[in-house]
């Protein structure tokens, strides 16, 4: 259209009105549909990569404050950690360690206690005492049973004479908190304590 209005001398909006009525074959609607619909999901990914942006630079500013509490979640999360975009999540066989962390969720980020949810993975030998695992990392956190979800057994494969070395008494624990703009603080900090950039972790 705007080629038509270059040449006859009246405004785009003119030309608008002169072919509104005048239906489009389906394959160049279809094709108009598709690049708007591509423009909409650029343009929300840009907005979603500027909020991680953000949130990543109000991490580097927490880092600076030297908060004993918050160096330690970040560095337990840098290590132990599972990498996502949009969530934090760590497991561990060591109650204090998970102890800690989830003290750093709601102390450092304001956690809300209904958001964190508690993954117990359990092996075969364990199935009789289920209860007693879950009751015992529930405990352990300082957490409610709301905040448990679908325990995973490990079972054994054919091939297994069904004995574990260094048993684990209460098997692994996993801590997971879907919160984009807590992890992305994390990663700022993250990068803030060890003086380096990772782009990746933008996404």
């Amino acid at each position: 259209m705007k080629q038509i209005a270059s040449i006859v001398g009246v405004s785009l909006s003119s030309v608008s009105l002169w072919v509104r009525d005048i239906e489009l074959d389906a394959v160049k609607n279809a094709s108009m549909r598709s690049r708007a619909a591509r423009r909409r999901g650029e343009a929300r990914a840009a907005h979603a990569r500027a909020l991680r942006r953000d949130a990543q630079e109000r991490g580097r500013e927490r880092a600076a404050r030297g908060d004993p509490l918050h160096l330690a979640g970040c560095m337990l999360f840098w290590a132990e950690g599972d990498k996502h975009r949009n969530g934090v999540r760590l497991s561990n066989s060591d109650p204090d360690l998970l102890r800690l962390f989830v003290n750093f969720l709601r102390d450092c980020y304001e956690a809300e206690i209904a958001r964190i949810a508690v993954t117990c993975y359990l092996f075969a030998d364990h199935l009789e005492r289920q209860l007693e695992v879950e009751d015992y990392w529930l405990r352990a956190l300082g957490l409610p049973e709301s905040c448990l979800r679908r325990s995973i057994v490990n079972v054994y494969s054919k091939y297994s004479q069904k004995k574990r070395c260094n048993k684990l008494p209460y098997g692994t624990c996993k801590v997971a908190y879907n919160d984009t703009r807590t992890v992305q603080s994390i990663y700022g900090a993250i990068q803030e304590y060890g003086g380096f950039d990772r782009p990746a972790w933008l996404g």
